[in-house]
């Protein structure tokens, strides 16, 4: 009798430790007034919710830099999955859906703000129980990267409680500070009188262009709306290439527009056609291109600004409307297989416009393939080199452009993976065939090269540039499962470059911009990483093609060490029979190529010129620390000396995606400086998508400090004052697992649970404002990443 009633009351005890702690309704401090979103709430959720929901890889798809997407609701469909088998249906806020009620009924959207309880003085929303958790256990346990966690789509009340229970401190902000009480109570406020949105008359002035901006609104509608049919294939060209632009009419404005399709003329409001690609076919023979204004909260991973001026106006009508175009002007349909291929549904329009075009915009453009639909993806990006320089053929010399029939003879090889869509059985999309058609044309452009430049190319085959705004060299890095693009020639001598012409551009774009699908199946995704990987290839024969004949091998052989070709015989080097042009007049026909190139070739217009801080002339050796910090030159010469490869603290935080940091150091009297960190990995090669930890050698990393700010994802903050700054650099090139260097780590870095953090990003989010106004937006903590030493850590 007595073992039985032991074994009922352990029973009991092991249900009731099953049991979820019940999440009580959190009680609100009744509002003197109305809390009004746009003035009170939509401040807060700015810079304390929408730095990790916005984008595609908003924790449970919960955007809320606008009050469309919190009211439409959080999901528990993730829109980033590798092994997706099947398509996922598109869910993109603003396009997908209209409303709330289509959201949450069609596509499985769950209220975030609702509460059962009404008219009371208490609140049970999913948003206020996760805002208050993280007030009852303020303190983050351990290592702090979102996506290592096991974060909560909890869809209701009963969800959120078993959740919770588990992980008692995950409540939101998630791994980082709780909001301060004023900002709790006008959230708190806010749901419980109903979590309303903008009224009629503000929405009105929120999605409206002004009266000046509208004119000129008008004035390009007519432009792309006209019936004539050079009007209507060049709207097209231009749609398909602006499609994810923040376009502005005026550098001094913060109006942002996008350009869509829609279904209602001019005068009317615009009603966005959803397709998934912007050469998929509108479904109605007449339809509008339309700009919408942004009223969503701007964030710098999505932002891509275009200037839509009267220069660019005139721009286009030279490039595209002026010119004889090479066959009678005809609209094309929009078949599937024809549509995805530029190279046939633009072939009316010559080549070289097409090509200026892209040259015009080379970095709005190389900036779609970093920050367009792959806004994260490790898998996406480590296809690319940590850091490379982009130049370009001079249209003169592209014979793409010269002979024009050459694209036409070969098109069948420029088709893409994308003609197939991204829903087919991942089997079908799964092929070889677009990469072999790829080096197959690579063979015959080689070729032919060969036989027109029997005696090679030298400078100036290389675009300089025609004006200030050009960008004849751009700056690629890395930050791990991010990017970003830099006009100029930012960082020492990378390892690779690539030089691009016409017919590659225009593959790189649609590729991974246009034809790119975030929603695809894993066989969509992998053939596009895979085709771009041949095209990466492509882009860096090209430059080798202006190296020696003899040493373009030795030197491929150098960007892709310990490659063991299997998957990897797909980016084969199929080095050129041309000779080179070029009378070099050392051993380093690549440093001795690029310092002429930047330094008396390209148009002195564009402002190009070596990185001062970072750039290392052939021989140059790293400094040593200096003895004092009293001028910017010490501090220089400090950054030089901790930039070389294999610096301790690099070496150390090795494997834990910490690739950018930002620095602020106090200067007493003065404006304080702002420096980004930028940690370029080493790789053996990049050919391969998966074990890339295997090919990575920290020995090798080198680091690039850049006055200003670098990236959208910083994964670390750290805040100097002038009179540490020696201590500061004994902590980068001496660091060891160690009390001493812990402590000063703690004293310089922000770790993601510190009581200051949220002071410490405000002024690095306020400092970008005031350095770059029309290109700046909310950075994303996504990636903020600390702590990386884990239990070693001193209590602070």
């Amino acid at each position: 009798m007595i073992k039985t009633i032991l074994l009922s009351i352990a029973f009991l005890l092991l249900f009731a430790g099953c049991v979820s702690k019940e999440i009580l309704p959190v009680e609100v401090k009744p509002a003197a007034k109305k809390i009004d979103y746009l003035v009170d709430v939509k401040p807060i959720l700015d810079k304390r919710c929408v730095v990790c929901h916005s984008c595609y890889n908003s924790p449970c798809q919960l955007k809320m830099s606008s009050f469309e997407g919190i009211d439409r609701g959080g999901s528990k469909v993730a829109v980033y999955n590798a092994e997706r088998l099947r398509a996922a249906d598109p869910t993109r806020l603003f396009i997908d859906a209209q409303t709330t009620q289509q959201w949450q009924s069609e596509h499985g959207f769950h209220s975030v703000t609702s509460s059962s309880l009404k008219n009371s003085n208490y609140n049970d929303s999913l948003l206020v129980s996760l805002l208050d958790a993280k007030r009852k256990n303020p303190k983050s346990i351990g290592d702090y990267y979102p996506e290592a966690d096991n974060l909560t789509c909890a869809k209701d009340k009963g969800e959120l409680e078993d959740y919770l229970d588990d992980h008692p401190n995950n409540g939101m902000p998630f791994g980082f500070p709780q909001l301060s009480d004023k900002e709790f109570t006008i959230i708190s406020q806010w749901l419980q009188q109903g979590a309303l949105g903008p009224d009629d008359k503000q929405q009105s002035k929120i999605t409206s262009p002004s009266a000046i901006t509208a004119k000129k609104i008008d004035r390009w509608e007519s432009f792309l709306n006209n019936r004539d049919v050079k009007h209507q294939m060049t709207a097209r060209y231009l749609y398909e290439h602006f499609f994810l632009a923040h376009i502005t009419f005026d550098k001094n404005s913060n109006e942002f527009y996008e350009l869509i399709r829609s279904a209602t003329p001019p005068g009317e409001a615009a009603s966005i056609i959803p397709t998934l690609r912007p050469y998929d076919d509108p479904g109605a023979e007449r339809f509008y291109y339309r700009f919408r204004k942004i009223h969503s909260t701007i964030v710098h991973k999505t932002h891509m600004v275009v200037m839509f001026n009267d220069d660019m106006f005139k721009r286009f009508n030279e490039l595209f409307i002026d010119v004889k175009w090479n066959e009678q002007p005809h609209v094309v349909g929009y078949d599937p297989t024809i549509s995805a291929n530029p190279f046939i549904v633009f072939a009316q329009i010559p080549p070289k416009s097409r090509y200026q075009f892209l040259l015009d915009n080379s970095e709005y453009i190389i900036r779609t393939f970093i920050r367009g639909p792959v806004c994260k993806g490790q898998i996406a990006l480590n296809v690319i080199h940590d850091h490379f320089w982009v130049m370009f053929m001079d249209p003169e010399y592209d014979l793409s452009i010269k002979y024009p029939n050459f694209i036409n003879q070969h098109s069948d090889k420029l088709r893409m993976p994308i003609e197939n869509g991204s829903s087919d059985s991942v089997f079908k999309l799964f092929s070889d065939k677009y990469i072999d058609d790829a080096i197959k044309y690579n063979e015959e452009r080689e070729r032919f090269y060969s036989i027109i430049y029997k005696d090679g190319l030298d400078y100036n085959a290389i675009w300089k540039g025609n004006t200030s705004k050009d960008a004849p060299l751009l700056t690629v890095y890395r930050h791990f499962d991010s990017a970003s693009v830099h006009k100029g020639a930012l960082g020492n001598l990378p390892r690779t470059l690539w030089v691009i012409d016409y017919p590659l551009f225009e593959r790189i774009y649609y590729a991974l911009v246009a034809g790119f699908d975030v929603y695809g199946n894993v066989g969509h995704q992998t053939n596009i990483r895979r085709y771009m990987d041949r095209l990466r290839v492509e882009g860096e024969s090209y430059f080798l093609d202006f190296m020696p004949k003899e040493q373009r091998q030795s030197i491929f052989n150098s960007w892709y060490v310990n490659q063991h070709f299997l998957a990897g015989e797909k980016s084969r080097y199929l080095p050129s029979s041309m000779p080179s042009k070029i009378s070099f007049n050392s051993d380093d026909a690549k440093r001795e190529m690029v310092e002429y190139v930047v330094e008396h070739h390209l148009n002195r217009s564009a402002g190009i010129s070596f990185d001062k801080i970072n750039y290392f002339r052939a021989g140059e050796k790293h400094p040593s620390l200096p003895e004092k910090f009293e001028t910017k030159d010490d501090l220089i010469q400090a950054i030089r000396a901790v930039s070389r490869p294999g610096t301790a603290f690099i070496q150390a935080i090795n494997g834990y995606n910490s690739n950018l940091a930002y620095i602020r150091i106090r200067i007493p009297q003065r404006k304080d400086l702002f420096l980004s960190v930028v940690v370029n990995r080493w790789h053996d090669n990049v050919s391969f998508m998966f074990d890339e930890k295997k090919r990575l050698d920290p020995t090798k990393d080198e680091t690039d400090f850049i006055f200003g700010s670098i990236g959208s994802y910083p994964n670390f903050f750290f805040d100097i004052e002038k009179k540490d700054l020696a201590d500061f650099f004994d902590l980068l090139v001496n660091y060891q697992d160690k009390p001493e260097y812990i402590a000063k780590l703690l004293k310089y870095g922000v770790g993601r649970g510190d009581d200051s953090f949220w002071s410490h990003y405000d002024w690095f989010q306020k400092r970008f404002y005031e350095d770059d106004p029309l290109q700046a937006g909310l950075y994303d903590l996504n990636r903020y990443y600390y702590h990386a030493w884990g239990d070693e850590l001193p209590q602070q």
